[in-house]
């Protein structure tokens, strides 16, 4: 217990409980098994770090989009009509 304690303390981990679905864990397994990861807490860092990028990319599109619909010229159409027009 004390080089597990020793160890987090240096290397500042938190140790934390997370529930999964049976499928998360499957999933978690099989990635472990394939030897792409060596334990099931590589792949959720892995997941974590990927979700970050992920987020930032989409909260970038968005942005721009909204700055692209600000600088556009106002439309001619009604609100229903531009809903319309989407479906």
């Amino acid at each position: 217990m004390d080089i597990i304690y020793s160890f987090v303390k240096q290397h500042k981990v938190q140790i934390m409980n997370i529930s999964f679905t049976k499928k998360q864990e499957k999933y978690i397994a099989e990635q472990v098994e394939s030897g792409d990861y060596q334990n099931n807490s590589e792949v959720i860092r892995d997941a974590l770090r990927l979700h970050s990028i992920y987020r930032e990319k989409v909260i970038q599109d968005l942005k721009k989009a909204i700055e692209k619909g600000w600088n556009s010229p106002d439309s001619n159409k009604s609100l229903n009509e531009i809903i319309a027009s989407k479906r």
